[in-house]
C-alpha cells in the first residue's frame, strides 16, 4: 500500500496492514510503514466508516479493480493521489 500526506509535502509511505481488530465500538486497523520510515500507525474506525467503506467497495470500477487485480504483476504508481 502506498500512503501520502498533505502533511507530509510529496513524501510517499510504503505500508501494509498488520492486523484489524474489535475493541469496543470501533475496529482498530494498525498499519506498519516500512519506507522512507518505520512507523506504527493506528486507525479507528467506527460503524459508519466501514459501512461507508463496504458501500464503496460495491461500486463496478471496484469490483473491476479487485477481480482484475490477481493479473497485475507491476502496477504503475499514479502521479498525484
Amino acid at each position: 500500500m502506498r500512503v501520502r500526506s498533505t502533511g507530509l509535502g510529496k513524501t510517499e509511505l510504503i505500508c501494509g496492514i498488520e492486523d484489524i481488530s474489535r475493541k469496543g465500538d470501533f475496529l482498530l486497523m494498525s498499519v506498519r510503514t516500512t519506507e522512507p520510515v518505520v512507523w506504527h500507525v493506528r486507525i479507528a474506525l467506527e460503524y459508519k466508516d466501514l459501512i461507508k467503506l463496504v458501500k464503496s467497495c460495491l461500486k463496478g470500477s471496484i469490483l473491476a479493480f479487485v477481480l482484475s487485480g490477481f493479473t497485475i504483476k507491476n502496477p504503475k504508481v499514479p502521479e498525484k493521489y
